[in-house]
């Protein structure tokens, strides 16, 4: 089967460099902000195959820096990880706008503000996709953002709340006209949650009616993907999700192709797994006891694709210590590269 191909109007057009405001990027190809997943490890690993990708934190809620004397590990920043987004999330503009000025004093080179998180407990408190159902909030919030953070402030959204209460072409242009430098499209609405199908064509709806970037998002999970979605919707990128989970290599693989029109070697089981065991050491140090628990999650998505990963998969899922996981994966590492018998 053919791979599928950029037309010449639209590679000239991704070659040029993404601009969000005054900050100027040098990679159509973005990392979403994942909750529990995109703190400072994971972008690292990122960012290796992908040095010129915006980079995005987990969410923070703009309200819950209000009475603490340190800044949250959540809002770390590398001081060379540029460039980095710090997201944040609240219904209650004049919080948002001091968590900006915070995000902005620990290195982060725009805002994002998540409009579009579909999870129970963040929309119980006026937060994520609820705003979808609040215009005049979510516009008042990007006014305060703007007016005080003195960086690009964007916004990441979806469609609307359901499949009824699709808004988003209206709610978009609010967006825009409240000063937003750039919109990242979920194309599902906060009922489908990661379900079903994303639909793009509202994403080229979207595009076609704004002036500022608008960055496509759903089911992006090769280069193949990214490319039908970039044909289709004519957006200026795309932004990687669940794609990248145990696949750190993917917002490189996109890059790399929309760059070069050339795709990377496929990646190996034994070189996903050198970077699981990366991964885990890294946690390990990063967060303690903490950061093993995590990083079961991490490690359960690393194995796929190879004879024995679902065993290994189980086994990861249970480790109490870091050193535990390195004999899994180092046991594991050693039967793939076998030689096989001739």
């Amino acid at each position: 089967m053919a791979h599928p191909s950029l037309t010449p109007a639209l590679r000239q057009k991704l070659a040029q460099p993404l601009q969000i405001g005054r900050v100027q990027v040098q990679s159509r190809v973005l990392q979403s902000p994942l909750s529990g997943v995109t703190d400072l490890v994971f972008r690292r690993l990122v960012r290796r195959y992908a040095p010129q990708s915006m980079m995005y934190t987990e969410m923070v809620q703009a309200s819950s820096l209000q009475h603490l004397r340190e800044v949250p590990q959540i809002m770390d920043v590398d001081p060379e990880e540029h460039p980095i987004s710090i997201q944040l999330f609240d219904c209650r503009p004049d919080f948002l706008g001091e968590a900006a000025q915070i995000a902005v004093a620990q290195g982060s080179d725009t805002i994002d503000i998540n409009m579009g998180c579909p999870v129970n407990k963040i929309t119980r408190k006026g937060g994520g996709s609820s705003l979808l159902r609040q215009p005049k909030v979510a516009e008042a919030i990007v006014r305060a953002v703007v007016q005080v953070a003195g960086v690009p402030v964007s916004v990441k959204t979806r469609l609307g709340w359901s499949d009824e209460e699709i808004n988003i072409l209206e709610f978009a242009q609010r967006m825009q006209d409240a000063g937003a430098a750039m919109l990242t499209l979920h194309g599902r609405t906060r009922q489908q949650g990661y379900n079903g199908t994303a639909q793009w064509h509202w994403i080229r709806r979207v595009k076609e009616q704004l002036e500022i970037p608008v960055i496509a998002n759903g089911d992006i999970m090769s280069v193949e993907s990214a490319i039908r979605c970039l044909q289709e919707t004519g957006a200026d990128g795309v932004m990687c999700s669940r794609g990248t989970l145990g696949y750190p290599f993917l917002v490189g693989e996109i890059d790399h192709f929309l760059k070069t029109g050339d795709y990377l070697p496929p990646v190996s089981a034994v070189q996903r797994l050198v970077c699981a065991k990366e991964h885990l050491q890294a946690l390990g140090a990063y967060k303690g006891d903490r950061g093993i628990y995590q990083a079961r999650k991490h490690l359960s998505w690393y194995c796929k694709g190879f004879p024995g990963a679902n065993q290994l998969r189980d086994q990861l899922s249970r480790i109490e210590s870091v050193e535990a996981g390195c004999e899994l994966l180092d046991r594991t590492l050693a039967e793939l590269e076998m030689p096989v018998p001739q």
